[in-house]
């Protein structure tokens, strides 16, 4: 193994054409007898012997040496002979060609980030700069095939991130599809890959899907011994059923008690930026109930913002980990019952036993519609439905909440 003063004076004797001083994993310096050094690494590609320069010493020094080593070792893994790549020919520089894969994926995320929200397009990035780049950053796109994209997919996998394999091929097959649009290859090797990555088990979040387990949950709500406004917090998840961000950071200036409508602004929704900065606010209709759990809650925190503030901070929400925690006092496990599980409870039970319509409850979820009625569901106009849907969910939590007969109701 090689040391840089071993680098140093190392020389070649007048009787040899060359002399090689190894250090390892193939990496070796190449003495000339006029005294010029040079490093190479050694490797097989199809049962044949190669090697592949990697600069002169001392312009390269032994540890830069050592780096372009390792780094063309990783490209060997994806498939793609190092010798015979161009953009190669200097491993320890960082720049990428025009028509690489990482200069072309870069530019897709110029042009889209301007309509992705913040979040997406730095995890968009992210994503490519950890588990892709690295790999196959610096080839052509159109040199790369299938089984090189399925190696640096397996990367992934190997260290158990399935469900990142599966991202990373949907997103590597973006980047070329915006190449094949500008010229800079004519194939996306990404879809010929579906079906070769290990399924993703999707894991739901945990949730009381019994209507006896339902009414348990509702009494032990009513019997929380907390902070009021966390109590509220759990009655209005169960009453309301949006997402658990929406509930924290609801605000009093969007809540019209008098009318019983929450009105969410469509920024604050799970959706595209577009629809974000262009869509109609999300209408959440108050049952009785939860225009009493309000009014009960206004002299509290009416004086801020928030409806359910900080306890550091009134300027702030609620924790994100409040209600869980909540659930977590009350005897609830992770595994039981979780914060977004109140909508999935809320669906089951409507679903199967109050027999609503399916359209009508995803509208109110605030989900993407999946029947031809579902986007007029999603209007203001349409909103009676939604009334009469929100007061039949609450008066069948009080029936369970009070150990009534389970009954099954129809909201019309």
């Amino acid at each position: 193994m090689l040391t840089d003063l071993k680098c140093k004076r190392a020389e070649c004797p007048a009787d040899k054409a060359r002399a090689r001083f190894a250090d390892e994993g193939g990496l070796y310096l190449e003495v000339a007898p006029n005294g010029r050094k040079r490093w190479f690494w050694k490797f097989y590609s199809e049962g044949k012997e190669k090697r592949l320069a990697l600069g002169s010493y001392p312009e390269t020094a032994l540890k830069d040496a050592r780096a372009a080593r390792d780094e063309a070792r990783q490209l060997k893994r994806t498939g793609v002979d190092p010798a015979k790549q161009r953009q190669i020919q200097k491993l320890t520089g960082r720049s990428t060609t025009d028509d690489s894969f990482e200069a072309v994926a870069r530019e897709f995320h110029k042009v889209k980030k301007s309509s992705w929200s913040p979040r997406y397009g730095e995890r968009w990035l992210s994503l490519m700069e950890r588990d892709a780049f690295p790999w196959i950053g610096r080839l052509p796109m159109r040199d790369i095939t299938a089984p090189m994209l399925l190696q640096v997919l397996r990367r992934a996998e190997a260290r158990g991130a399935h469900e990142v394999a599966h991202t990373l091929r949907q997103w590597s097959g973006q980047a070329f599809r915006h190449g094949i649009a500008i010229g800079k290859c004519t194939h996306n090797p990404a879809p010929d890959l579906h079906g070769a990555l290990v399924p993703v088990n999707v894991k739901h979040m945990a949730a009381v899907l019994e209507p006896s387990k339902a009414g348990e949950l509702m009494r032990s709500i009513a019997n929380y011994a907390g902070q009021p406004a966390t109590r509220a917090a759990l009655l209005l998840s169960a009453l309301l059923f949006q997402r658990p961000g929406n509930i924290r950071q609801m605000r009093w200036a969007d809540i019209d008690l008098d009318n019983a409508m929450w009105t969410i602004p469509a920024a604050d929704m799970k959706r595209r930026k577009h629809d974000k900065e262009n869509g109609r606010p999300h209408l959440v209709p108050l049952a009785m109930q939860a225009v009493e759990a309000l009014r009960d809650l206004q002299p509290l925190t009416g004086h801020g913002s928030f409806v359910f503030p900080s306890l550091l901070t009134g300027e702030r929400p609620m924790s994100e980990n409040t209600v869980n925690t909540a659930l977590r006092r009350m005897g609830y496990s992770n595994t039981e019952m979780t914060a977004h599980g109140f909508r999935a409870m809320a669906r089951t039970i409507m679903v199967e036993k109050m027999d609503v319509n399916p359209d009508v409850i995803e509208a109110q979820l605030a989900h993407g519609k999946s029947g031809p009625l579902g986007a007029a569901y999603d209007r203001a106009e349409f909103v009676g439905k939604r009334r009469t849907l929100m007061q039949s969910w609450a008066d069948y939590l009080d029936e369970l909440r009070a150990g009534a007969k389970v009954i099954p109701l129809r909201a019309a």
